[in-house]
């Protein structure tokens, strides 16, 4: 792949039965309010849909937000697919409630940050903007 020029672009998908996507439509708008393209998938993506959406739109990340419990099930998943398709280029991030003692063990999967309850739209837009494509123009 070539260098990427223009804005991150960052999908945020609600995986799994949660139905609770307040959060991670705040993430959505602090995103797009600091210059970034967000494609928001809407509650009840499967992670076959989320990684479809992302190389569609030519994501930079995906940001997963679960609150239901099975985020180990739901990351694992988007993580496997992205590599069984040639895009684990594409930064995956998190939040929603997980438990401290899953984080390590997201990571060590290719989760590259988990943000937990309390975690302010200002250290998600820093940490997208530090981390996910850092050449572009953000």
């Amino acid at each position: 792949m070539g260098v990427a020029t223009g804005p991150i672009r960052v999908v945020v998908a609600k995986p799994g039965l949660d139905g609770h996507d307040r959060g991670a439509k705040v993430i959505a708008r602090a995103l797009r309010d600091a210059g970034m393209e967000v494609i928001y998938t809407g509650l009840h993506q499967t992670p076959e849909q989320i990684v479809d959406t992302a190389i569609q739109e030519d994501a930079d990340a995906i940001g997963l937000s679960v609150l239901s419990g099975a985020h180990n099930t739901l990351f694992a998943a988007v993580i496997d697919l992205l590599r069984e398709r040639d895009a684990d280029d594409i930064k995956v991030f998190g939040g929603g409630i997980i438990p401290e003692a899953d984080i390590a063990a997201l990571k060590k999967l290719g989760v590259a940050e988990i943000f937990t309850p309390g975690a302010t739209t200002a250290s998600v837009v820093d940490w997208v903007r530090g981390h996910v494509r850092e050449s572009a123009g953000s």
